[in-house]
């Protein structure tokens, strides 16, 4: 489904020609959409591509699954970042819809874009053409799960004390965020036992689940400083030197800054400048394209043309399950998924209890989600193990919000 959108006045047209689809991004401007903005290598390998294979510009379905399987043999990065062109706007509508609808959320659209585009990897391990979804459904999916867990955790660390963030923080996590700033293994063991040493004997009066712990009294800080001291000895390498309460807090308050960092990387972009060569972009290091093998050609469109028929079939199984569904169900999934109400306001219009519109909506996916199983074990062969009725899940989902709001059952 293509969407056409007026945003700040700016018209957001869907790109129709395929070379711009797999080579432009999306430019912001007031942390709205403002233009689309050309990669010139991406233009050229389009071209070349089009070119070597000897055909017309060819059907979007073609191309997604001609640079994806691409991306799954190929040493450099090129065809990932067709990909990343190709699903810009599956990205901006996820982000603008998940930045609007999280409350307390301080970061922009612009923010969320780049939290979910940087994590284009999630979207292409865990997709799976056999089965016969749209990659922009799959990503839609993904894009807006990414932002919503990212948001939630950034906003648990942007408000946490540094000392309530060090009594949540697990090891494994601190020991992660201190080899990503790094500490040799030495100063990690170090800093590690001072970690310790301060979760066991920092007990504040709040609950320790506060996020707003204060800073610990300097009798603490004394007796966190001599516990270190003790257990030092047994822990610590030979040689390890005994150290002051003012030196283990700021050991402390250095682990916080690493975890914060750690738990809130920042975003590159394709067009920032690589390290130390301010005039260099990271784009710039990619290759151009070689030329592509006629095999893999016909490989594609055989298989982009299965896939057409596998959607098709996807769409009459989810159509005629939905048709099984009792009246009351259909309302149910019409209310929630067509017209965006929630399970609270749904139980409102038809006067039942909100807990018995959430029991019956994990009914009605739990059966629409049946009809797709059987029908990828019989038509695909696909067995329907975990990680299948979990991408499955997805996709059914998008495709609910998608189709169920033009719907006129």
């Amino acid at each position: 489904m293509r969407y056409y959108a007026i945003i700040n006045g700016v018209s957001m047209r869907p790109r129709q020609n395929i070379t711009d689809l797999f080579s432009t991004f999306i430019q912001f401007n007031a942390d709205r959409f403002s233009h689309w903005i050309t990669e010139p290598k991406l233009r050229r390998s389009m071209e070349n591509a089009i070119t070597w294979l000897q055909q017309t510009e060819g059907s979007e379905s073609f191309w997604v699954l001609y640079w994806y399987k691409y991306w799954q043999t190929e040493a450099n990065n090129f065809s990932k970042f067709h990909l990343t062109a190709y699903l810009q706007e599956s990205c901006y509508w996820a982000a603008q819809k998940t930045s609007d609808n999280f409350s307390s959320n301080q970061y922009t659209l612009s923010d969320c874009f780049q939290i979910a585009i940087a994590n284009l990897d999630t979207v292409l391990n865990g997709y799976n053409p056999t089965q016969g979804f749209p990659l922009k459904n799959y990503a839609s999916a993904i894009f807006s799960s990414t932002i919503r867990n990212l948001l939630r955790d950034r906003l648990e660390v942007n408000i946490s004390t540094t000392w309530s963030l060090l009594r949540r923080i697990s090891q494994k996590r601190l020991v992660e965020s201190l080899q990503q700033a790094g500490l040799s293994e030495e100063k990690i063991a170090t800093y590690v036992l001072a970690w310790k040493c301060f979760k066991t004997l920092y007990l504040p009066e709040q609950a320790t689940g506060t996020r707003k712990l204060p800073t610990p009294d300097k009798a603490t800080w004394e007796a966190i400083a001599n516990y270190y001291n003790q257990q030092r000895i047994a822990q610590l390498q030979p040689g390890a030197s005994e150290v002051n309460s003012e030196i283990l807090e700021k050991w402390l308050t250095n682990c916080a800054k690493a975890a914060r960092n750690y738990l809130y990387p920042p975003v590159v972009s394709l067009n920032a400048s690589k390290p130390g060569q301010e005039t260099d972009e990271f784009i710039d290091s990619l290759p151009e394209t070689a030329a592509e093998s006629l095999l893999t050609e016909m490989i594609a469109q055989e298989e982009v043309q299965n896939r057409a028929v596998q959607i098709e079939s996807m769409k009459t199984v989810l159509d005629g399950a939905i048709t099984k569904l009792d009246p009351e169900a259909q309302n149910i999934i019409n209310l929630y998924y067509g017209q965006n109400l929630t399970q609270q306001q749904i139980a409102q219009q038809l006067e039942i209890k909100q807990y018995t519109v959430s029991r019956r909506l994990t009914k009605i996916r739990e059966s629409l989600l049946l009809a797709l199983a059987q029908w990828s074990q019989d038509t695909l062969h696909i067995s329907p193990n975990s990680n299948v009725l979990k991408d499955i899940s997805i996709v059914m989902e998008e495709w609910l919000k998608d189709n169920l709001s033009n719907s006129n059952f």
